[in-house]
Parts: C-alpha cells; sequence; structure tokens
C-alpha cells in the first residue's frame, strides 16, 4: 500500500496540463500558420525542424495548419534530389501534407544549382530572407527550433 501511495504522488505531482489554445482555436478557415527556415547543411538540425514542424501538424491538425519551410545559404542541400536519401524521403513525407518548400534562387545562382537539382515539388523565390520576411508580414509564425 505504501508504494501505490508513493506511486500516486509521483504521477498527480508530474501530471502535465494540457496546452490551452488561443482565441480563435485553429480551424480550416482559420489555421495556424507557421514558417520555418533551413539555413545549414547539419543533418541534425535539419531533422529537428522536419520533425518540428511534422509535431505541429500533429498536434493541431493538417487540415488547420499551413507550414512552409523556406531554405537558403548551405541548407538549401536538404532539397537537393541527389544529396541525402534520408532527408529527402522526410522532405517529400511533409509535402503529402501540403507542406511548402521553398528555395532561394539567390542560394541556387551562388552554389550553380538548378531547379531540375531540387526534389519534385519544391518552389523557387528570388530570395529566400524576403520570403521569410513577407510570411510574417502574412502572419505566418517564424519558428527557430
Amino acid at each position: 500500500m505504501k508504494h501505490f501511495v508513493i506511486l500516486f504522488f509521483i504521477m498527480t505531482t508530474f501530471s502535465f496540463a494540457e496546452t490551452e489554445m488561443a482565441e480563435p482555436k485553429p480551424s480550416m478557415e482559420n489555421p495556424r500558420k507557421f514558417v520555418f527556415p533551413i539555413t545549414e547543411w547539419d543533418r541534425d538540425e535539419i531533422n529537428h525542424i522536419l520533425g518540428s514542424a511534422n509535431n505541429v501538424i500533429k498536434f493541431y491538425g493538417v487540415d488547420n495548419t499551413e507550414v512552409v519551410i523556406v531554405a537558403y545559404s548551405q541548407g538549401i542541400q536538404a532539397l537537393l534530389k541527389t544529396r541525402d536519401s534520408k532527408i529527402a524521403t522526410r522532405v517529400k513525407s511533409l509535402m503529402a501534407y501540403d507542406v511548402e518548400f521553398i528555395a532561394c534562387q539567390n542560394t541556387m545562382t551562388t552554389l550553380d544549382i538548378k531547379k531540375k537539382d531540387l526534389l519534385d515539388g519544391v518552389e523557387v523565390v528570388t530570395a529566400g530572407i524576403v520570403e521569410l520576411i513577407e510570411r510574417q508580414l502574412r502572419g505566418y509564425i517564424y519558428i527557430r527550433p
């Protein structure tokens, strides 16, 4: 009995509260909008960003989110067809949930990357950093995990 009381105390002491949703609650008409940057070629960091995007979608629901990932500088390598097959698989999986992946044309020019080198479905904008700014001005929340 003593062990049961201790276990009950531990469980109630360390229980977690649910996240309280801000108003208006996320919905198809009012989705939560997030933009994530990928700026470095670091597999751990890229996987962390992709995992964070996935967690946001799982929490709010695919119909209640708009997620955009903008890759520039060395991070653009995450969107190359031939760079890393495991990352490419994760990117394609997130695309199936309507996550937008955007590559920076300025970076592509600097690194001599062609549109055909990118994974299918990746959009290209003139400047990745400007895309981040414009998305934030349109109500997207900037997330840097």
